[in-house]
């Protein structure tokens, strides 16, 4: 028999998770009292570090924060799979795939994380930054379908490293020119034209990092997204994600936002890459 303790806690530290199978905290973000950390060390607990990264990313990103949201922490893969299942009602096969591959989930206003894999500091961080990235997307887009999943992932990247470095955990341009290298070496390039479309889809973008490489794919879609904020800033983005309240064509919302068609963007981005500085 397994068992499971839940704990629905309003105000609870969560580092004393253990061996506990699982930790159900309501969250709730009140735009008056949404307070900054000014020393990322007071992020001990999941709890404090949602609330502190929430703040950043509503008054410093200017991304749009649930009034509420569930947050779960599961102290095994197992378990984090299981919750997948029976807490994000995600199918048993797409479940399995992202407990092997993630150690968190942003949904719908809800965060889903594996405690054990992953020690407190800058990396889990960046971690719960990404993750909540993903749940402000769908607050932006109404919904978690129509954007782009290279679009997805790349702007979480780049909202999580802006995080660290306003704590002074890490810095945008490091991550960048760890990013340009890593990219430069990996077979990724080589797999134009089109790259950007095999990626547009969440099962395109999980089939492309198994084949190539997980940290080369998340790291040129990082890469891409940090060109179009070159290009447009980050309103561009926001804008992005807020069309498809109206339309759920990605091609068209793109070419709309950013002023050209993805596949034009893709070519001069790529030639960008390819060539060193």
């Amino acid at each position: 028999m397994t068992w499971r303790l839940v704990f629905v806690l309003g105000v609870v530290a969560l580092g004393v998770l253990g061996c506990r199978a699982r930790a159900v905290v309501p969250i709730t973000f009140d735009p008056g009292r949404l307070a900054v950390p000014a020393d990322p060390r007071l992020l001990t607990t999941h709890e404090d570090a949602v609330r502190g990264i929430g703040a950043m990313l509503a008054r410093e990103f200017g991304l749009p924060l649930p009034d509420e949201l569930t947050l779960y922490v599961y102290g095994s893969r197992r378990g984090f799979e299981e919750g997948l299942v029976s807490d994000a009602r995600l199918s048993p096969m797409r479940a399995a795939e992202l407990s092997e591959s993630a150690l968190g989930v942003g949904r719908p206003r809800q965060l889903l994380f594996h405690d054990e894999a992953l020690p407190r500091g800058r990396e889990w961080l960046r971690l719960i930054a990404h993750e909540l990235t993903h749940v402000c997307q769908i607050e932006l887009a109404g919904g978690d379908r129509g954007p782009a999943q290279w679009l997805k992932e790349g702007m979480a990247d780049w909202v999580a490293f802006g995080v660290l470095e306003r704590l002074r955990l890490d810095s945008l341009a490091r991550r960048r020119d760890a990013a340009q290298e890593s990219v430069r070496r990996s077979v990724v390039l080589a797999a134009t034209p089109a790259v950007l479309e095999a990626l547009a889809s969440p099962s395109g973008f999980s089939a492309r990092h198994r084949s190539g490489g997980a940290a080369p794919t998340y790291q040129l879609s990082f890469l891409m997204v940090d060109r179009l904020v070159a290009r447009g800033g980050f309103d561009g983005l926001v804008r992005y994600f807020q069309s498809f309240t109206v339309g759920r064509d990605h091609d068209a919302n793109f070419e709309r936002t950013f002023g050209l068609t993805v596949q034009a963007f893709e070519r001069d981005a790529l030639d960008g890459l390819a060539r060193r500085p």
